[in-house]
């Protein structure tokens, strides 16, 4: 087991014929400590999994430093890394069977048989693999394939285990199965193990700590809750959170005594709502300026609290997941999401008010992007 660290790290393709170079991660640096299961996770080219291709040695690296431990491993070939790698396609020899698919590195790196054996079988039973040893790929489930190609890389008992995006292939079902496994995995074999995916849901499930990316750039580097309930960024508050947080565009209004958000659209004004001394405190400075508000779905409610801070808006559509209800509303100039419980009974087209709980806002500065205050604990 080993800690990994990466320090201005970065990766240039350069032009080619008509095409102009791309800057796929733009010189991040971070810790992953030793045991810990860290989260890389983003959009489709984010630079997370070249991230991970980096540190497998399978891209070179344009600029900066890769540690395993404390060995830069920049110019390491990638079978003297000690790293094993589980890939999103399984790639598993069809004509072999589990045993010699799981047992075929070992093979080739001189393992005597009986250590061979010994780890092949360890790995099945922490797998649930025992019984399907003799069996061939085309005869196992997706998730069974899945397992094998995770044994595979148990057995090689690595310093790091690199996952990239192992679980896209499998349905809904089992992707929450073999989530489950992998998380007890990490327990049981007490490994580093750094992880690549474009779930947030994933992400938020698994990960000791979670480095969000975008566009070749760190956004933040946090554990779950943190990143949920403190976002930096106005991109990490719209990433994070299923469904995500809604942002309603306006500014801050200083009248008397009173300060209120009014929501402002290309120049045309929708509702106001009240904020308290502490927020109007911490957005003072941008009193006639532009303001992003975030508010997540299970922060807005049917009316149940002040006049003040109740919205009207039209319900565009009802989805119901059993438990929740989902309300796709309008206020005519936003458009925005609310999670309610569902004994609630709405009907599309209704206008209805809605509460906005302000004592759990977040406000961003529109051009950067940047959190302003958030009220989150």
């Amino acid at each position: 087991m080993a800690g990994v660290r990466f320090t201005n790290l970065t990766k240039v393709y350069p032009s080619s014929g008509k095409a102009a170079g791309v800057t796929a991660v733009k010189g991040i640096c971070f810790d992953v400590r030793e045991g810990e299961f860290m989260v890389l996770v983003g959009p489709s080219g984010c630079g997370k999994s070249t991230t991970l291709r980096m540190l497998a040695g399978l891209e070179t690296i344009t600029n900066g430093e890769c540690y395993i431990g404390d060995r830069l491993v920049n110019d390491v070939p990638p079978k003297d890394r000690d790293i094993a790698m589980v890939f999103q396609n399984y790639a598993l020899y069809p004509h072999m069977t589990v045993f010699d698919n799981m047992s075929f590195g070992l093979k080739l790196r001189k393992v005597s048989k009986e250590e061979i054996k010994a780890r092949v079988h360890e790995a099945a039973a922490i797998l649930g693999l025992e019984d399907l040893l003799d069996r061939r790929p085309k005869a196992l489930s997706g998730g069974q394939r899945q397992r094998v190609a995770v044994g595979r890389a148990i057995v090689r008992k690595p310093k790091v285990f690199l996952f990239d995006e192992p679980l896209s292939n499998l349905d809904a079902k089992m992707r929450i199965q073999m989530r489950a496994e992998i998380s007890r995995l990490r327990d049981k074999l007490d490994a580093t193990m750094i992880y690549v995916t474009h779930d947030q849901v994933e992400a938020m499930t698994m990960g000791d700590r979670i480095c969000v990316m975008n566009g070749g750039e760190i956004m933040q580097l946090d554990e779950p809750p943190r990143l949920y309930n403190q976002p930096q960024n106005k991109f990490v508050a719209g990433f994070v959170g299923s469904p995500p947080m809604n942002f309603f565009r306006g500014r801050v209004d200083f009248v008397g005594v009173d300060t209120q958000f009014v929501e402002s659209v290309n120049g045309e004004d929708g509702f106001a709502i009240p904020l308290d001394d502490e927020l109007a405190d911490t957005v003072r400075e941008y009193s006639g300026k532009p303001i992003v508000l975030g508010i997540r779905p299970e922060n807005i409610s049917p009316e149940s609290g002040s006049d003040e801070i109740a919205i009207e808006a039209k319900i565009n559509v009802c989805e119901t997941t059993g438990s929740e209800m989902y309300l796709y509303l309008n206020t005519g100039l936003s458009e925005f999401v609310a999670k309610v419980p569902t004994e609630n009974r709405f009907s599309h087209g209704e206008t209805v008010r809605i509460n906005l709980d302000l004592s759990r806002a977040h406000f961003f500065d529109p051009e950067t992007g940047k959190v302003i205050v958030t009220k989150q604990t």
